[in-house]
């Protein structure tokens, strides 16, 4: 019987304290733990439904997608032994005692736990997974830290011993593979190195790669130990003796048989005020990350982060040493993204835009070379698609707002596809392949159809990149194909057939209001486009055609004797009603094409229809999608934009959902919606910098 890892729904099973910890700035349904990449991607559930609420010890660490990886520790305070992170128990099955939770914080790269011991001394552990937009070096490592700081507290120093460990489960989705590890030291780090035995590249199973290296890494020292082996015999090693035995197990088996783990104990010897850190380091090393089908054919790409590394303990040896560093620039991005976003909106903003920072960067990888360079991105719980562009599109503020190159990055995928001849329809291409790892592209045409949606989106991106950096050239350069897409929105956007659009989980509509005036603002934006370029006569045609357009859709999109006026969900259908989140690029893009009374009468709207946790999508269904709330937020009155903010922070401390930060949640239960795929971890929370990308605000554009 396993008795290490089993879920525990009561914390009094395990003796968790019932003194209350505070969140600071909220206790989100997930709190992040190691979120780097789509593989490395760890949270502490701290849901009301399932979860202890919040506490690091009594709950198992999870994968994104809902499967224990476990990671354990432990602390011995005067020979008393207590568990501060997981969910231990003894070699017998007895329960571990519980340090106690004070507080928990979060900013955009860190979350702090503070702890008290016994009443003899506290822990402040952070974990932190460092986000450097203009640092391709640094973003690129799949690493994160995990810092634990132990200070005495009562005037009287103490005798401590501090533990910690990864699980096999780290490395294989499936728990009947079998895993391999070993254990080894570089000049200054001592490692754990696990892998599944028989590797898989560009595999998943339950969303967990099937290949590449996991490294636990800390500094070597004569007071540290290390063990590898079964969870009970290795957590029994240390809570018997404060240390362990130095040995390694050599009988590589399925993850699920005695559970492997991979431990690190520190003797810190005399802990007094002054306080003493231990440094870990979790990580994972892929040679090749990605297979492309890009101009050269079908081809592994690497890790982005090998041409800047000789070798896997390079790299580690290298990041660890970078803490300081790390922690710092990290410390900058967080004090930058707290000040904007209080600026704009005030605290509870802020709330809504640092916890999304990890879990939307989490979904991308760098890959490449240093010379030719590329961002995949995996369309994370809802399809596993790459580079789905209308999931760039949500995410793209965030981009915007920390370096408007990462978009680029992130676009060249798509354009070199679809400009290399690997697509033959002549609307914008829906994503680059079904699932990622493997961007197989679609030269059958065949991928989800989005036509209006796709093409005002890439014409929209297009249009914000150049206005952020002024770089003209790229726009001249994907002229040909960005002309070809305005086109066909001239055809298709004002009355939409029916399709499919980024709400794809809401089925098809034709003469959807919202997405004919994407297609509109489409069209308006390759008239600023051709202007950028030279092309007049283009810009004159494609502007006059969206006025033209605009005026049409105005009597077409807005309810007859509504009261109060607003927009339909579909051209006719007087009674139904939406959030028109598309009029948001009109106001970013400076295009001036929808009046200012349609802004107006769609503020006052919103507010009629608000339910529990903010304005349902659409008419159809009570659930909402965050990422479009803030959009319409961005561009409403401060009041509207307020009522917002305020609704998704309020869902965001009091959802019963348990996992990372759902985009797709109900009005009015604030759970998952009852018969739609759950939405988890998506980069689409990106979306809510969407305030902070408008004209004149902080990392926004004044326009080109």
């Amino acid at each position: 019987m396993r008795l290490i890892h089993l879920p525990l729904l009561l914390s009094s099973i395990i003796g968790v304290t019932t003194a209350a910890s505070s969140f600071t700035p909220a206790r989100p349904p997930a709190l992040p733990l190691a979120v780097k990449s789509p593989y490395l991607n760890t949270w502490l559930p701290a849901g009301r439904d399932g979860g202890n609420g919040g506490y690091l010890a009594g709950e198992w660490p999870i994968f994104w997608a809902g499967q224990v990886a476990a990671w354990a520790g432990l602390i011995r305070v005067d020979g008393d032994a207590y568990t501060w992170m997981g969910a231990v128990r003894g070699r017998n099955g007895s329960d571990v005692q519980t340090v106690t939770q004070i507080a928990y914080s979060y900013t955009s790269t860190k979350s702090v736990f503070t702890m008290d011991v016994g009443g003899k001394v506290e822990m402040s552990i952070t974990f932190l997974s460092p986000v450097t937009p203009h640092d391709y070096k640094r973003q690129s490592l799949i690493f994160s830290y995990l810092n634990v700081e132990v200070t005495s507290t009562d005037g009287s120093e103490h005798d401590v011993q501090l533990y910690s460990d990864i699980s096999a489960e780290w490395v294989s989705g499936n728990r009947s593979d079998i895993a391999s590890w070993d254990h080894d030291t570089t000049s200054t780090l001592s490692y754990h190195r696990a892998r599944r035995q028989e590797q898989l590249a560009y595999s998943e199973v339950s969303d967990q790669s099937q290949w590449g290296d996991y490294y636990w890494a800390t500094e070597d020292s004569e007071t540290l130990t290390f063990q590898s082996g079964g969870d009970a015999v290795v957590r029994g090693s240390f809570l018997s003796n404060g240390s362990l035995p130095d040995t390694k197990d050599t009988n590589f088996r399925p993850i699920n048989e005695d559970y492997p783990v991979f431990g690190f104990a520190k003797d810190l010897g005399n802990v007094g005020s002054a306080g003493i850190d231990t440094l870990f380091t979790i990580g994972l090393c892929q040679d090749y990350a990605i297979q492309f089908n890009g101009s050269d054919g079908y081809q592994p790409q690497p890790s982005l982060w090998k041409s800047y590394f000789d070798s896997d303990t390079d790299a580690i040896d290298w990041f660890y040493q970078d803490y300081s560093t790390s922690s710092e620039m990290s410390a900058e991005l967080d004090s930058k993204i707290q000040s904007d976003s209080v600026g704009a909106a005030g605290q509870k903003y802020a709330t809504l835009t640092t916890l999304s920072v990890l879990q939307a960067f989490a979904a991308i990888q760098l890959v490449g070379t240093s010379e030719k360079m590329y961002i995949f991105q995996k369309e994370i719980s809802s399809n596993g698609n790459m580079n789905t562009v209308d999931v760039i599109f949500p995410f793209h503020p965030l981009l915007l707002y920390t370096n408007p190159e990462l978009l680029a990055i992130l676009l060249e995928p798509l354009w070199e596809i679809q400009e290399g001849g690997n697509y033959p329809n002549k609307y914008s291409m829906h994503d680059i392949g079904a699932h990622y790892p493997n961007a197989t592209g679609h030269p059958d045409g065949l991928d989800e159809e989005m036509p209006v949606e796709e093409c005002g989106n890439m014409l929209i991106m297009a249009l914000a990149y150049v206005q952020h950096t002024g770089k003209t050239d790229y726009l001249k350069a994907h002229y040909k194909l960005l002309k070809q897409w305005t086109q066909f929105l001239v055809s298709d956007s004002l009355i939409p057939a029916s399709q499919l659009s980024t709400d794809d989980f809401a089925g098809h509509l034709e003469n959807q209001t919202n997405l004919a005036l994407k297609g509109i603002i489409g069209i308006g934006a390759m008239g600023q486009i051709a202007n950028l370029t030279g092309n007049t006569e283009d810009a004159a045609n494609y502007t006059a055609i969206s006025r033209d357009y605009i005026e049409k859709w105005e009597d077409l999109g807005i309810a007859k004797n509504a009261n109060p006026p607003h927009t339909t969900l579909a051209y006719g259908q007087n009674k139904t009603h939406g959030l028109l989140y598309n009029i948001f690029s009109d106001r970013q893009l400076s295009l001036d094409l929808v009046p200012q009374s349609i802004y107006d009468m769609q503020s006052e709207f919103y507010p009629t229809v608000e339910g529990r946790y903010g304005v349902p999508l659409d008419t159809r269904h009570s659930y909402t999608k965050g990422d479009w709330e803030m959009w319409a937020a961005a561009v409403s009155s401060s009041s509207t934009r307020d009522m917002f903010i305020a609704d998704l922070a309020k869902w965001i401390n009091e959802t019963p959902t348990n996992k990372a930060l759902s985009d797709l949640y109900d009005t009015e239960t604030g759970d998952y919606p009852v018969d739609t795929p759950q939405f988890i971890a998506r980069p689409v929370v990106g979306g809510v910098f969407s305030l902070l990308v408008l004209p004149g605000a902080a990392g926004g554009s004044s326009g080109a």
